[in-house]
């Protein structure tokens, strides 16, 4: 599981950051989330902003710090996951790769006017499809609609000699595949999403029978049947294409095994070369059998300075929860954050002993729990250019209580969000000085510890009840909202308690806590709002679980004016009265989501969701819209990842050099020239 970040909304505060030798700058200081100039360099986090995204850099702090043959590792494991990133574009949707290859041509070998206003909306649609991953929203997952006509396209295609037809070139102006993801009630929902994981005239019924046939060798070690497979139907008859060497994607595939390969030739122990070697035969078989022994012994594999994640993983993309989106993150181990942060981890057990669920719902033995904080050292797939804070994996019930999972934080991807921002939101939707005040003084910690305990307590507490199956299965297309929600509770419930305190994370866990709780319910009632359009529904799982935890425990306080909704001047606010009782709410809630995860209830998960995680009220949105448009900042963050460049001396690697991309466009062209491994219709 992973916590997709909320910080494009956060607000910087004052940061010393240290650098690798290879980074350009040393130092950034801050006052309010302004540069302060100085006289020693600043690192600049941003690169540039276009309709509503803005791009970002970071740094990989610790590189210069590992040994040769453990820098090595790391660029193996990053070219490892670019290798694959067209099977994301493809995933995500059938005419993406054609769309994307036809529009980089005329992008680069375009003659004509490049200062007319129909070339810029040109280049703004190219960008738009480069953040996310294909021609629908990344986080709405609504179609990306151009800004110019279909007569200026075809003039630029017939001026570069580009050719794009058909269905490919009228999906760009039509109403047809308006959603990747469709999680409506009361449609067909495999049927009206236009994310690639399903043939035509797959239904929610054929892969509800495809899957309810299928069962486990080991019933109480279920196979996570699906997730790295199309399913598809060919004369009426139900066929999984299998993601693996010689199979779909193979091609890509192959060039993924070759780096990873060479990684496992300079693993930093024997674990984790294992664990390697289990993955390169999972990529070879596609055998789900090998996904779980190589998730059992990755979990396991906790030693060293380097780690990744890399295959098909997260289910957000597929509206029946079964198959994965690929993704690579590849990480350098933050040291004195990861040890400080440890004490999460180490006290996992207390945490779930005092959690307000019900017993038999607890872990008696909660076990293999790791947490660390690490420096991103590249991204691919799903997790770029729109990134996660946090990971918690494997995602498999079964493995997370036998076996463990790992945690992670996303420590530099934070710090840059945290330095390329400003307070001028805050000050507009924050109700008065003092929810200010807890936020410039608190904010950062409380997301900090916000994230580590929903990847580390959160997703890893919790039991199903004995012959309750999988939540994929039971809960259907509300399982990932339902889980994010429910991960979320528990880090909300301890983040106001004096524990924090007595372990040594905080100094005054009261007010860290307050900090913590005003700045979720302002996102999730009003600040988040600024990413939909008006008149749209809530369809991305993260932004219905931020909503309807929100909308349930302020409409579950209303009795005892909890959470006051207030207008002054014509806007709105919500001011928090009572935080004790907003904690208890929290415990409430929490309670009865893993109620409903443990017994597998699909009407009480659809009466969550539907009542208070979907529709938007549309005057208050109509006013978070008119209050944010004076705001230059874009609403969504991405990155271009920094460029590991070997030193080769007679053909072999004797160094390493780091360069940041000057620009976004640089960054995409270059991927789309060095690892475009699939053909354009797969």
């Amino acid at each position: 599981m992973n916590i997709k970040s909320i910080l494009g909304l956060a607000l910087a505060s004052t940061i010393l950051i240290s650098c690798g030798k290879n980074q350009e700058n040393k130092v950034k200081e801050t006052v309010k989330g302004i540069v302060v100039k100085t006289d020693k360099k600043v690192f600049d986090y941003n690169v540039e902003q276009f309709a509503d995204i803005k791009i970002l850099r970071y740094q990989i702090h610790g590189f210069d710090k590992l040994t040769l043959k453990e820098q090595k590792l790391v660029y193996f494991l990053t070219q490892a996951g670019l290798a694959g990133r067209d099977m994301m574009w493809d995933q995500n949707y059938r005419h993406n790769l054609v769309i994307r290859k036809a529009l980089e041509n005329v992008y680069v070998s375009y003659k004509g006017d490049k200062t007319s206003d129909d070339w810029k909306k040109f280049e703004e649609y190219l960008k738009r499809i480069w953040f996310s991953n294909g021609v629908h929203h990344h986080y709405s997952n609504a179609k990306i609609k151009p800004k110019f006509s279909s007569a200026y396209l075809k003039e630029l295609l017939s001026a570069t000699q580009t050719e794009l037809k058909g269905a490919a070139f009228d999906v760009i102006f039509n109403d047809e595949d308006a959603k990747k993801v469709n999680l409506a009630k009361g449609v067909d929902n495999v049927l009206t999403s236009a994310v690639n994981f399903y043939g035509a005239n797959v239904t929610n019924k054929d892969v509800a029978t495809f899957y309810a046939a299928k069962k486990s060798p080991k019933p109480k070690k279920p196979l996570s049947y699906g997730l790295n497979s199309q399913l598809v139907k060919e004369n009426g008859v139900l066929k999984e294409l299998v993601y693996k060497s010689g199979g779909l994607y193979g091609s890509a595939i192959d060039e993924i095994v070759g780096w990873l390969t060479k990684a496992k030739a300079v693993a930093e122990n024997e674990a984790q070369a294992q664990a390697l070697g289990l993955l390169i035969k999972y990529y070879q078989t596609g055998s789900l059998q090998t996904w779980d022994d190589y998730n059992v012994a990755w979990a396991g594999a906790t030693e060293g300075n380097i780690d990744y994640i890399n295959s098909f993983i997260e289910v957000y993309n597929d509206p029946m929860g079964y198959r994965g989106s690929y993704e690579s993150i590849v990480q350098i181990k933050d040291f004195d954050m990861s040890k400080k942060m440890s004490v999460v981890s180490n006290n996992a057990q207390w945490f779930e002993d005092h959690s307000p669920i019900m017993d038999t719902h607890k872990k008696k033995n909660v076990v293999g729990v790791t947490y660390k904080v690490v420096n991103v050292a590249g991204e691919a797939g799903d997790s770029s250019p729109s990134t996660p804070i946090g990971v918690n994996l494997p995602n498999a019930n079964w493995i997370r209580t036998q076996v463990g999972s790992k945690s992670v934080s996303l420590g530099n991807i934070i710090e840059a969000y945290a330095n390329s921002g400003g307070i001028d939101r805050l000050n507009e939707f924050a109700n008065d000085k003092e929810e200010i005040e807890l936020e410039e003084k608190y904010g950062q910690l409380a997301d900090k510890l916000h994230t580590a305990l929903h990847e580390v307590v959160g997703h890893a507490s919790g039991q199903l009840n004995p012959g309750v199956g999988e939540t994929r299965e039971t809960l259907k297309n509300y399982a990932s909202t339902l889980e994010e929600g429910r991960a979320d509770l528990v880090g909300l419930y301890y983040l106001y308690t004096p524990k924090l305190q007595e372990l040594a994370l905080v100094e005054d866990w009261e007010n860290v806590g307050k900090a913590a709780y005003d700045g979720y319910i302002r996102n999730g009632l009003m600040t988040q709002l600024i990413r939909l359009d008006l008149g749209d529904d809530i369809e991305e799982a993260h932004m219905r679980n931020r909503q309807w935890v929100s909308a349930w425990v302020f409409e579950k306080g209303k009795k005892d004016n909890v959470i006051e909704k207030m207008t002054r001047d014509g806007k709105t606010y919500f001011n928090i009265t009572d935080y004790e009782k907003l904690h208890r709410l929290f415990g409430q809630l929490l309670k009865e989501t893993q109620r409903i995860k443990s017994e597998g209830d699909f009407a009480a998960v659809e009466a969550l969701v539907e009542d208070y995680g979907v529709k938007v009220d549309q005057k208050l949105h109509q006013e978070i819209l008119e209050r944010n448009a004076k705001f230059k900042s874009a609403p969504y963050n991405g990155f271009v990842n920094p460029v590991i460049v070997p030193v080769l001396s007679e053909g072999k690697i004797t160094s390493f050099s780091i360069k940041q991309p000057k620009t976004f466009s640089e960054q995409m062209l270059n991927y789309s020239k060095k690892y475009s491994f699939l053909p354009s219709v797969n």
